[in-house]
């Protein structure tokens, strides 16, 4: 633990704030709220896009800057307005889509937008798709427009087998994870990751890696992790999280970051100057 509290939380949602049902335990509420009192910030750092936001939002006061969709949206969860987009351009998600196509035969493939979602004739929706209408168009329109992220789900094969198949044939034009959605590899602009967006965060605040300390849980906070000053990882993480962080903490079901807020921001804190 360091002497002085960080002046920056960064964590994931899913698989690490967020429990399994879906709900976020009032101690983790009242450890924010701790974070927040003390003066220092918090962001959350996240594969969702946008609009899955709002409940979060609500939960914590409106207020504050999320970043969406693994870096390639920057969202003002008050205004629900964008503060920042870098998205994956046309050429670059007809290539992509091409070159995934021939990897993986079977996979269906989306584009996902802050509040829309397109899909080829492939694609198959999960159950976190349920808040939003799937429009299914050719490749002439699916293709057409700047998007944050390109989707692609399988059948059958696992997220890391896909990852395994998907990034030698993509790594050079776009950057490509997953987030352990069923099946689901995810890819956004080449250079685009939650430690990119974070690190441009931290830099407009005066910020450097010291002064951050971060959670998350899958492949795709690594790098976040990385740069962070100090790294958590949940005990329920993937197992190249486990063996990345800084400290291994209990499970998202356990409230594991929360007890660590409470450690790195006791009652007494004052205020960061």
């Amino acid at each position: 633990m360091t002497a002085r509290p960080p002046r920056l939380i960064a964590t994931d949602l899913d698989g690490t704030l967020v429990r399994s049902d879906g709900t976020i335990s009032a101690r983790t509420l009242a450890a924010v709220e701790r974070v927040l009192r003390s003066g220092a910030e918090l962001v959350f750092v996240t594969g969702r896009p946008p609009r899955k936001m709002d409940d979060i939002g609500l939960l914590f006061g409106s207020c504050g800057t999320a970043i969406c969709s693994n870096g390639a949206l920057v969202h003002d969860l008050g205004t629900r307005r964008p503060v920042a987009e870098y998205p994956i351009e046309p050429a670059i998600l007809a290539e992509a889509a091409l070159r995934l196509r021939a990897a993986v035969p079977e996979i269906g493939l989306a584009v996902e937008y802050a509040t829309e979602l397109a899909g080829d004739a492939l694609y198959e929706p999960w159950e976190w798709d349920a808040d939003v209408t799937l429009q299914r168009l050719p490749d002439a329109a699916l293709l057409a427009r700047p998007a944050p992220k390109l989707l692609g789900r399988h059948p059958r094969l696992t997220a890391d087998q896909l990852l395994d198949l998907a990034a030698p044939h993509l790594g050079d034009i776009l950057t490509v994870y997953h987030s352990n959605g069923l099946r689901l590899v995810e890819a956004v602009a080449k250079g685009v990751s939650k430690a990119a967006a974070l690190t441009r965060l931290a830099a407009e605040r005066g910020l450097s890696a010291a002064d951050v300390v971060a959670f998350g849980d899958m492949p795709n906070d690594l790098p976040m992790l990385s740069w962070s000053g100090r790294s958590y990882g949940v005990a329920n993480a993937h197992p190249r999280v486990l063996g990345a962080v800084d400290q291994v903490i209990d499970g998202n079901d356990d409230d594991g970051v929360a007890k660590i807020l409470e450690q790195l921001f006791p009652i007494a804190s004052s205020p960061t100057g």
